[in-house]
């Protein structure tokens, strides 16, 4: 039996990836696979998070009528960030399996899927490992000046004062770091942390630490004393009704003075004009900021004008491990549909 499977990658999974990774995994099955390659990231993502009712899937690209049309009769799509809405599927009555290469396939009308009988497979902590080394990153880059030391020997000035004591940076053996949320990417980033001997406070309301984490003493408590007593504070939730725009006005105020508050989860997570008044006014010292609102940042935004901000373009998930691994999940997954195993990584609204 010789499977139509649609395939479309980008220019970070590439669609020959995807396809080498399956026949990898189905040498002997009959596959009739056809591509597509969409300009992410040369070209933005649709980011959906503007409270459009008609649109209720994130973070995609492509149009949807020249998608679906390319899609066609497979029965298999295997994709990064394509759109699949309701009334896609309507327009599309043999595809029967999705596999997305998504931690969390938030361009995938999941629930309309299910409703419909197909089935939607993800690749979960496909990035845990890279975000996990950037936010660490992140983090000493600001703590330890080096994104400043940078910056203005860039311009001809040579920081030496960047050795007083009241100007130096801080070790991370010597704060504490709070984590936001922890799932894949919390957990990977709880575990690199206690290299360096901080201490680890989390807060996630909906899991328990692990026991190698409790057992090296990383401390498991509520949010609001995580942003008191933490020197870092960095976010790794997903994004959701409770944890959009989580950290405001209010959130801000319980942190301290001097705190460094990093973002390499998503930009929903802020209100960032909240957060430009506490970066002017004091009530926090700095911010690493990977996630926007909007993406690309305007050029005129405000927070691209402060000198105690280091910024990035959503990077952080970007290597080439990541990349291969999740072509990798996706072909197991699209195997165990083929050959009627049970899936890995089902999907359900």
């Amino acid at each position: 039996m010789v499977r139509d499977i649609a395939i479309i990658g980008d220019h970070f999974i590439l669609p020959e990836m995807f396809e080498k990774e399956l026949r990898k995994v189905c040498p002997h099955e009959g596959l009739n696979c056809r591509l597509r390659l969409e300009d992410w990231p040369n070209s933005p993502v649709n980011h959906g998070y503007s409270g459009d009712p008609d649109i209720l899937i994130k973070e995609f690209i492509g149009d949807f009528d020249e998608v679906t049309a390319f899609i066609g009769n497979a029965e298999v799509l295997i994709m990064h960030q394509s759109p699949v809405t309701d009334a896609m599927l309507h327009s599309l009555p043999n595809l029967r399996f999705i596999a997305c290469s998504r931690g969390g396939p938030v361009n995938v009308d999941v629930e309309a899927a299910n409703r419909r009988g197909v089935k939607v497979v993800r690749a979960p902590g496909r990035n845990a490992s890279a975000v996990a080394e950037f936010t660490i990153g992140a983090i000493l880059a600001e703590t330890r000046k080096i994104r400043i030391g940078h910056e203005t020997m860039r311009k001809g000035v040579w920081r030496g004062d960047l050795y007083r004591a009241d100007t130096t940076g801080r070790e991370l053996n010597e704060m504490t770091v709070g984590v936001i949320g922890y799932g894949k990417i919390g957990t990977r980033l709880v575990k690199i942390l206690r290299a360096f001997g901080c201490r680890i406070l989390v807060s996630d309301p909906y899991v328990q630490l692990d026991i190698s984490d409790l057992e090296a003493g990383v401390e498991q408590i509520c949010l609001d004393s995580l942003l008191e007593q933490s020197d870092v504070v960095t976010l790794h939730p997903r994004v959701t009704e409770e944890t959009t725009q989580m950290i405001n006005k209010e959130t801000l105020s319980k942190m301290k003075s001097d705190a460094l508050l990093v973002n390499t989860a998503r930009g929903p997570l802020c209100n960032y004009d909240d957060l430009y008044e506490a970066l002017v006014n004091g009530t926090i010292g700095s911010a690493m900021l990977e996630t926007f609102a909007i993406e690309p940042t305007p050029p005129d935004w405000p927070l691209l004008q402060l000198e105690n901000v280091t910024l990035t373009p959503h990077i952080a998930g970007a290597s080439v491990r990541t990349a291969q691994y999740a072509a990798q999940v996706l072909a197991e997954d699209v195997k165990n549909y083929i050959t009627g195993a049970p899936l890995n990584n089902l999907c359900l609204a």
